[in-house]
């Protein structure tokens, strides 16, 4: 007789009993544990230069602030929360109130994420539908491959690009009216 496999599905509470690791990080989509390899050194040092970038703007303008992972970001009530751990994410002075001394609860106004071959996929599809229910306004997908930035802004169907920079351009954030981030600093 065959074995019949009853796949777990995994709870918010689950998530948050799992034991603190300096070097795994999780995140909880669809009621799966899915583990998030540590990143490497081409991944971190454009995250860096990239939340440089942005939190030089964000404080000059006094518009909110610029965080960066490991930090929780939950969507969702009950046993439908979900848990992510994106790059980097802005949150407006507007929308302050999401944020809580363990993790973020909502929505932030923008998140990026650097896409790495263990990611990639979860990045473009899964994470993609499930900021866009949620309402993050923007969602920038970094490829360290192409050296590219895909910035994605939502609208009433969901999200539409507004602009795929390469290395040679200057990013525009239709979000962030006037920043600008030369890409050739970036990668």
């Amino acid at each position: 007789m065959a074995k019949v496999q009853i796949p777990i599905k995994f709870t918010y509470e689950d998530y948050k009993s799992l034991p603190f690791s300096e070097t795994k990080r999780y995140e909880l989509l669809g009621g799966e544990l899915i583990m998030v390899p540590s990143p490497g050194f081409g991944h971190q040092r454009i995250s860096w230069e990239l939340e440089y970038q942005l939190s030089q703007y964000v404080r000059e303008k006094q518009l909110g602030l610029v965080l960066d992972a490991p930090l929780d970001v939950v969507f969702g009530e009950g046993d439908e929360r979900e848990v992510v751990q994106p790059d980097i994410l802005f949150i407006s002075h507007e929308r302050r109130k999401i944020i809580h001394e363990d993790e973020i609860r909502g929505a932030p106004d923008l998140i990026i994420e650097i896409l790495s071959p263990s990611t990639a996929d979860y990045d473009r599809h899964y994470k993609r539908t499930l900021y866009a229910r949620y309402g993050v306004k923007e969602y920038w997908l970094v490829d360290p491959d192409s050296q590219t930035v895909e910035v994605l802004t939502l609208g009433a169907k969901g999200y539409r690009r507004s602009g795929l920079y390469r290395r040679d351009q200057v990013l525009r954030s239709p979000l962030l009216a006037g920043l600008e981030i030369p890409l050739e600093e970036i990668f």
